[in-house]
């Protein structure tokens, strides 16, 4: 081995966010971009339990190029295994399971996530720690501290490794094995469900469609869905990862899955439609006839757990983040469950999934998980929603108007208004956060204000807090408003503004969602006027 110690300057814009380092692959390709940020991991994360790393990604564009440079820089930082996807890919919940199950101490996952990819689009490095969860604020912090004051990289750059062929390379000092990306991960999902029982529901010519997106769940979904559950070939569509995700956006939303949501309103079409975002850990689920909301789904899943062979035993409780609609506190008060509301950000569930305060964990941007990994997972969410299925014979449909009649329906949409100017966007929230004071017992268009708040997360496991998570807007009605800006794009701000209104069962439940949530946008705007603060009378993008 030949390492090397090469002088670099530290860039003044490497700050990492909830979801790691996301720029434009140009950004990624200045000199040295790459190594910084990589090196100043390598500085902070402490090695243990091993010196075993994870390292895969989403198969997006420079992926490749980046893995390389990873292991050879592993090889020069005190590694002495890294356990590499073939062709370098591994989605972010495999990733998860690898760490856990290889006692690593941490991975680090390629990605920008629901973001496109492509020579000029996004590129995303992350790390996670050794209980297979997003880094946690103290480790990005300090990351982001050593990036602002790196001087020099290690790496041995005689390393090349193929990463086509399975198995182990000994280059000495450092083992580099390149596993296959699917077979753990398929494993442990065979131990969480009854696959006979779902392949009974398939083998009954029960169909259905999932849209890999030409994105990471390709691979998994074939083996998983076709292979081992019987499915008939074609019932994954995109199915091979691209570079450039086909020329779309990897993104299991309404707009960017659009022709999976108009083949599921046929009425030849599909009994169940589902698809995953680029790295895998996000999940779309539709019904012949019925979109499935993020909230909706996190709820019925926890109300039905029972019905896959992980949850026969019941759960220990539920987290949502803040943003999510109430709909699963309704769910957790019927059963006798503690709920937690944390901040966006899958790390915030991490120590109540480590302690065993819950079990299943979700998020309104289509993030659904549980305790069997430390990172949301879409086709985890799939199978749970076709174990459902299987054991209670209905159709999404029936099973989501008998969960509404049972617990009332949370009205609900997450509206984006995308690449808005920074400055603008940010002066909007702190004049927002400025007039908090005052919207207490304000009313408009009908609705009064119960509460304006922003909103803070005190850690029950460990006491930290965590401030400034969005404003939330509470009515007497029970309504709710939340204005947060996104960390996830990366040109201009994502101001994303959220909306629900609750309508009690057995009644008021076949009603418009813009019936119902136009009247509250309308008294939401006369309170804050958001939409003239920033320029702009409609979404880009309706969740």
């Amino acid at each position: 081995m030949t390492i090397e110690t090469r002088q670099t300057k530290p860039f003044d814009d490497q700050k990492p966010g909830t979801s790691g380092l996301r720029k434009k692959v140009p950004h990624f390709q200045q000199e040295n971009y790459v190594e910084n940020f990589v090196q100043s991991i390598f500085d902070v994360a402490p090695k243990e339990p091993s010196k075993t790393l994870i390292l895969g990604g989403d198969g997006r564009f420079f992926n490749r190029e980046v893995i390389g440079r990873v292991i050879a820089m592993a090889a020069a930082n005190d590694c002495e295994h890294v356990v590499v996807g073939q062709g370098g890919i591994l989605s972010t919940p495999a990733a998860s399971n690898l760490i856990r199950k290889r006692g690593a101490f941490g991975g680090i996952i390629l990605s920008a996530s629901h973001n496109p990819g492509g020579p000029n689009e996004d590129f995303g490095i992350k790390f996670n720690t050794a209980n297979g969860g997003p880094a946690p604020e103290s480790v990005t912090g300090a990351i982001f501290e050593r990036t602002k004051a790196i001087s020099a990289y290690r790496i041995d750059p005689d390393i090349s490794v193929d990463l086509e062929t399975l198995g182990e390379t000994d280059l000495g000092d450092l083992i580099v094995e390149v596993v296959d990306p699917v077979a753990d991960y398929a494993a442990l999902m065979e131990e969480l469900f009854d696959f006979g029982k779902i392949r009974d529901l398939f083998e009954s010519g029960f169909t259905m469609a999932f849209d890999a997106m030409h994105a990471v769940t390709g691979p998994y979904a074939h083996e998983i869905f076709e292979k081992r559950l019987c499915a008939p070939e074609g019932t994954v569509r995109n199915g091979t990862p691209k570079e450039d995700f086909g020329g779309h956006h990897p993104d299991p939303n309404l707009v960017h899955a659009k022709t999976l949501y108009n083949d599921m309103m046929r009425s030849d079409g599909p009994d169940f439609g589902a698809a995953s975002d680029g790295d895998g850990d996000r999940n779309l689920i539709i019904g012949k006839h019925i979109y499935v909301t993020p909230s909706d789904s996190l709820a019925v899943l926890a109300a039905n757990a029972k019905h896959a062979k992980a949850y026969a035993d019941g759960l220990k409780g539920i987290a949502r983040s803040m943003p999510t609609s109430a709909a699963a506190d309704r769910v957790a008060e019927a059963m006798g469950l503690p709920i937690y509301e944390t901040p966006t950000g899958w790390k915030f569930f991490g120590n109540l999934l480590d302690e065993g305060y819950v079990t299943i964990c979700g998020e309104e941007s289509a993030g659904t998980g549980a305790d069997h990994v430390r990172e949301k997972d879409g086709l985890w969410a799939v199978l749970l929603w076709l174990a459902i299925l299987a054991s209670r014979k209905q159709s999404v449909r029936g099973i989501l108007e008998e969960h509404w009649q049972q617990f009332g329906r949370n009205y609900y949409a997450r509206h984006d208004f995308e690449e808005v100017e920074k400055p603008v966007a940010e002066r909007f929230m702190a004049e927002l956060t400025a007039m908090l004071p005052q919207l207490g017992g304000k009313a408009a268009e009908g609705f009064q204000v119960r509460s304006a708040t922003d909103f803070a997360y005190k850690d029950p496991v460990d006491g930290s807090v965590t401030e400034h998570q969005g404003i939330r807007i509470r009515f007497e009605d029970g309504s709710r408003a939340v204005f947060r800006l996104s960390g996830t794009g990366t040109v201009g701000a994502t101001l994303r503004v959220y909306l629900e209104r609750f309508a009690p069962g057995p009644d008021g439940l076949d009603r418009d969602v813009g019936e119902m949530l136009d009247p509250l946008i309308e008294a939401v705007d006369a309170l804050v006027g958001y939409r003239r603060a920033i320029g702009r009378m409609e979404p880009d993008v309706v969740t």
